[in-house]
């Protein structure tokens, strides 16, 4: 049996057996309480009896072989049962104990023995609570949960067992078509789980909590395999922490951290990602009931001139256009609302056709036909006992007609959580209108179902991130000229130079042409104006002789180039390589002050044209190479030529890179040049 389907019978089991004390116990109570309609087998030696269930006290006198177990017992007796289940022919199991691989080296071993006591078996855990499946009514899950049986919704998969558990208690009307705890996922990939979702039906979007991800290639290609089958995918990715290399010498390296490198991942295979749990919860439901949008634009409707400001400064905050309404629609509003309301994008339509549903869904109809990515309806309820919200129910009537007839996406907002009570929330999915809670957080959910819509609509472009690759070898640098010329052989250009010593760099200068750069030339120099390596500008043998006379003092090579003029912009351009990630490419604002602007963007490799092109244009380089207010503007194409050769070189090395530094690579209105390079490669 493959994993996939043991995978699936775990999740969706005929027959469950349990495993342990109290926990299991849990257990079979909450399969029982959710309505599982399988058989319940309990096992143990000392117990006579489990939740209401007759235990047997082995493993050999169960009544069949079990789809599913949970096995609650300590570390090296959940081994043992594991092993008895996998040589039964189990498919998989639940390991709810902690005391693995985040226990240290000793629960790293028994983490290792736990991969191979199991063999074929699909092992959600150890160290997790387990999961629900909504859809069956299944509920391996120990503890109490908040979630109700559904017939679709999305699914949920956390490595925290208890941010699993508070969001099933969520009130944000989401519903949740699986929940799972994977914990210290030993035996399977979050690649693994995707790839099975996908092919459930009943599954309208997947949410990931992320503390890391083992196998990136893997996950980028089940990530592409859900934009292909139109399931959103949305991450909220926690620990934010700096990538720590303990040999990195390069700018590159500093700059590129391993969070940057998740937000270039999840940007590239179209995963939403989020950064706070309300985003998260609202960027599901959003995805869930409305679905991937096809622009990032949106309109907003208001009876409140203040909710109106909110909305647009979240949007312009947010980076949401809100473009302006049509001069046919705006005529017509303006008709319909008369002259003492300005008809704009936001709309405050004021409170003259409050309550009146012809007026309203003329209104609503009017603007949602200016076709934006999304429209909001900003309502705040009356909530408490016996409140009269006849009025709003009026809104939402419109507001659903005149989405229909018009076949435009819209969703009713409310400025804070609180004033979108649970029975409006209710009717309003009921009646397919998503209920977001929180300007704020909707806006930020309109951009990411926009951002994902693109992504599905350019899928067959994107391309998996590629395999690590195993590396064997003592590192070594390689000095400027020595970098240089690896460069060169990939068509990068460099200036005109010579190497030299010494004594020997007036005769090269004269030879350049001045003005000229002087350069030491050594193969640990990565950062040269700070060793007061390099001089600039030199005009005559004099500032030669004297520049050189100061170098010589730590330095005995010397390289003199040729100035280029006139730069337009100085970029870096730089290749890292990540434990996790391989290598990846870095862009950014260049030049000495590249550490204190930091104004960079990551991408993973492979890398298209087109997103070296988008990220250089969104760097304040790429405004001036693109003419910044009338200046004068540098060669684009050259730019894009040299960073695409730079990455070209990188993957042709892929087994042997292990950074790479340009910096800067200058832009002039004919070309673009590196002006110096540093790379460290692994010499076998």
């Amino acid at each position: 049996m493959n994993k996939k389907e043991a995978l699936r019978r775990l999740l969706q089991p005929k027959s469950v057996a349990v495993f342990g004390g109290n926990s299991a116990a849990a257990v079979v109570r909450q399969c029982k309480a959710i309505g599982f309609a399988g058989e319940i087998w309990a096992v143990s030696p000392t117990r006579t009896d489990m939740g209401g269930i007759p235990c047997v006290p082995s493993i050999a006198e169960l009544p069949g072989i079990p789809d599913a177990s949970f096995v609650a017992a300590p570390p090296q007796a959940s081994l043992e049962i594991i092993a008895e289940l996998s040589a039964l022919g189990a498919p998989g199991a639940v390991c709810f104990a902690a005391g693995f691989g985040e226990a240290g080296p000793a629960g790293e071993a028994l983490q290792k023995q736990l991969r191979e006591a199991s063999g074929d078996m699909a092992i959600i855990g150890p160290n997790c609570y387990g999961f629900v499946n909504y859809l069956d009514g299944v509920a391996l899950w120990p503890d109490e949960h908040g979630g109700h049986r559904v017939g679709r919704g999305v699914a949920l998969i956390t490595q925290s067992g208890n941010i699993a558990l508070n969001l099933t208690m969520q009130q944000r009307s989401l519903d949740f078509a699986y929940v799972i705890s994977i914990g210290n996922n030993s035996t399977l990939s979050l690649a693994d789980y995707i790839e099975l979702l996908l092919d459930d039906a009943r599954v309208t979007a997947i949410g990931l909590h992320i503390e890391g991800l083992r196998d990136i290639a893997g996950f980028s290609r089940a990530a592409i395999a859900a934009l292909r089958k139109g399931i959103p995918i949305v991450a909220l990715k926690t620990g934010r922490s700096a990538l720590g290399a303990e040999m990195t010498m390069s700018h590159t390296g500093s700059l590129a951290g391993s969070d940057r490198l998740y937000s270039a991942l999840f940007e590239r295979v179209g995963v939403a990602r989020c950064d706070t749990v309300p985003q998260f919860l609202e960027t599901l439901k959003l995805l869930s009931l409305v679905g991937p949008l096809h622009a990032n634009t949106m309109g907003s409707m208001s009876c409140s001139g203040g909710e109106a400001s909110l909305v647009a400064d979240c949007a312009e905050r947010l980076g949401v256009d809100m473009p302006a309404l049509s001069a046919d629609s705006a005529a017509q509003l303006h008709e319909l609302l008369g002259p003492k309301v300005h008809v704009a994008n936001p709309l405050d339509y004021h409170l003259y056709i409050w309550g009146d549903y012809a007026q309203m869904n003329a209104c609503f109809a009017k603007f949602v036909s200016n076709s934006y990515g999304c429209t909001v309806l900003v309502l705040d309820y009356p909530v408490g006992e016996g409140a009269d919200q006849s009025n709003w129910e009026v809104a939402e009537n419109a507001l659903l007609d005149a989405a229909s007839s018009t076949g435009q996406r819209a969703v009713i907002v409310a400025s804070l959580p609180e004033t979108l009570p649970a029975n409006v929330r209710e009717r309003l999915t009921a009646r397919g209108i998503a209920p977001m809670q929180g300007i704020e957080d909707c806006v930020f959910a309109i951009r990411a179902a926009a951002m994902v819509g693109a992504a599905q609509s350019r899928v067959e472009e994107i391309e998996p991130i590629l395999p690590l690759a195993t590396m064997t070898g003592r590192p070594v640098a390689l000095d400027e000229a020595a970098s240089k010329a690896a460069l060169v052989e990939f068509g990068i250009r460099v200036p005109g130079a010579w190497l030299c010593a010494a004594e020997g760099t007036v005769e090269a200068a004269d030879a350049v042409g001045y003005p000229v750069v002087l350069k030491a030339v050594a193969q640990e120099l990565a950062h040269k104006s700070e060793a007061g390596a390099v001089a600039v500008g030199l005009q005559d043998g004099n500032a030669v002789r004297e520049a050189t006379r100061k170098m010589a003092r730590k330095f005995d090579r010397f390289m003199v180039e040729e100035m280029v003029r006139p730069t337009v912009a100085e970029l870096i351009v730089g290749v890292s390589r990540d434990a996790s990630f391989g290598l990846a490419l870095l862009i950014g604002t260049g030049g000495t002050l590249v550490e204190l602007l930091r104004d960079t963007r990551s991408l993973l490799l492979p890398v298209r044209r087109e997103d070296i092109g988008t990220a250089l244009d969104g760097l304040v380089a790429g405004k001036l190479i693109n003419g910044f207010r009338g200046g004068l503007a540098g060669n684009r194409e050259a730019a894009l030529d040299a960073i695409e050769a730079i990455a070209q070189f990188a993957l042709h090395n892929s087994d042997t890179l292990l950074e790479l530094d340009v910096n800067p690579l200058l832009v002039t209105p004919e070309s673009a040049i590196a002006v110096d390079a540093f790379m460290r490669l692994v010499e076998s």
